[in-house]
């Protein structure tokens, strides 16, 4: 029989020979901090699970930034449920009042963490899909009873009865476009722009010593190269940024709760002031012309005017953005500027917020359409510059309690976290802050790349003392 536009739906229903989902596992993507987390809670609470990464170990994104340094002490980077766990394996915590850099965050915390899960992390196992075993995003009848199925990039397909997603947005930078487009003769030029937070003083330094540098972008990474590059002697720097002036970029000073965050800031200024870093204002990347070796990065603002900056490289600090490809047969409600939960949006508004001041949430705002399915993590934050991993550890936490059913614990988040010195107050501030407080890399609180220090050293011995 024939519809009237076609032959009829017929309604099919899911196989019997497919597990029930009440059998089958959490599926965690992502070996990150928050990612992590999860599994930790899932742990806790004897919820079957298996940890899905894409790189080769776990905190691969967070290795990539290894060279830097956290604002954050340890005491804010820490889930609660895994220091339990390591805890009770003889696991010992790092000073509290530390600053980790990315590469201690992951030796002292991440690597150990996720031996102790064992074979239920596995890794170089990159998602490709997500969808509803039968089902795609159309049908309806039966479908919260159909398992979710995993498709991985190596064609393996796992179910799973529940979906958290802490994936988050490093592999999915922003273009230089100062409207969110790419420029023109962006990608003719790849080679010459790398993205935020490449190791200046260490693997990267023959690539900047001596050149000619621009880096685009006013929020905590690009502070973070500007002031790794000051270090290089005969290396012009060059810095970019769409706001009129730079005081939003400078932050709260000594008036920050995190003193590296503030010293961060104050340090950036001096080198302005003395002329060490050349400050461009006004500045909306429109065109890139590639000529040998250098690029000609012509700005057009919304007047028409332009300008010109000539530089042999070209450091992109401009933010990052969710990809949301992978869960495109699944069910979700996606805010229409940020792409977190439409629920979540005004909590973390960075017209409204910074990352301190943020209030509690949990599975309720982080709910879908598609029951079982949670982002969570910087990944759930879209593109607001407000996240910090006492955040995504407290989401990680509230979203296992409600796959256990245990919705009074799902519904009483807390958090405690530090004021900040810079708070966005107009879309034009958020937008220069671009990657913000917590980077949008792994939920770390970037700080400048000093020589590194041993764990137990005084703070006043470290980058940011």
């Amino acid at each position: 029989m024939s519809g009237c536009c076609g032959p009829a739906a017929v309604e099919l229903q899911p196989s019997t020979q497919a597990a029930q989902p009440d059998a089958l596992p959490v599926v965690v993507i992502g070996a990150g901090p928050v990612g992590l987390a999860a599994a930790a809670h899932l742990a806790e609470r004897n919820l079957d699970f298996v940890v899905l990464e894409a790189g080769e170990q776990a905190g691969a994104s967070v290795a990539k930034w290894g060279h830097v340094r956290v604002f954050s002490p340890w005491r804010y980077n820490i889930d609660a449920a895994a220091r339990r766990l390591l805890e009770a394996d003889g696991w010992s915590a790092p000073d509290a009042e530390w600053l980790p850099t990315g590469a201690e965050l992951i030796d002292d915390y991440l690597a150990p963490l996720a031996k102790l899960l064992g074979d239920r992390v596995r890794l170089g196992a990159q998602v490709s899909a997500i969808s509803r075993l039968g089902y795609d995003r159309v049908r309806t009848a039966g479908r919260e009873a159909a398992p979710f199925l995993i498709r991985l990039a190596d064609g393996t397909e796992l179910h799973a009865r529940a979906v958290i997603d802490a994936s988050g947005t490093y592999a999915t930078p922003s273009v230089l476009g100062a409207s969110g487009l790419p420029a023109h003769g962006e990608s003719d030029a790849a080679d010459l722009v790398d993205h935020a937070l490449p190791d200046v003083l260490g693997t990267d330094r023959d690539r900047y010593a001596g050149r000619h540098v621009l880096v685009v972008g006013a929020g905590h990474s690009a502070a973070t190269t500007l002031l790794a590059l000051a270090q290089l002697e005969d290396t012009p720097i060059t810095w970019a940024i769409r706001a009129g002036d730079a005081a939003r970029a400078y932050g709260g000073g000594e008036a920050d709760a995190l003193p590296a965050r503030g010293a961060l800031g104050t340090r950036l200024h001096a080198h302005v002031t003395s002329g060490r870093i050349r400050l461009v204002t006004g500045f909306f990347t429109h065109t890139i012309e590639r000529d040998g070796e250098q690029v000609r990065v012509i700005s057009r603002d919304p007047s028409g005017a332009e300008q010109t900056i000539t530089a042999e490289r070209i450091v992109a600090a401009t933010g990052y953005r969710p990809d949301h490809a992978i869960a495109g047969e699944l069910r979700l409600d996606l805010d229409a500027v940020l792409g977190s939960t439409r629920a979540l949006a005004p909590l973390i508004d960075p017209n409204a917020h910074s990352c301190g001041t943020v209030p509690p949430h949990g599975a309720d705002e982080l709910a879908h359409p598609e029951p079982g399915y949670y982002a969570v993590g910087v990944k759930s934050y879209g593109r607001a510059p407000t996240f910090l991993l006492a955040t995504g550890y407290e989401q990680a936490r509230s979203v296992v309690a409600a796959l256990a059913g245990d919705w009074e614990a799902a519904r009483d988040v807390q958090l405690d976290l530090p004021e900040t010195g810079v708070c966005s107050s107009s879309l034009a501030e958020a937008q220069e802050q671009r990657v913000g407080l917590a980077t949008g890399i792994s939920g770390g609180l970037l700080a400048t790349p000093l020589p590194l220090a041993t764990a137990g050293a005084s703070q006043g011995g470290g980058c940011c003392g």
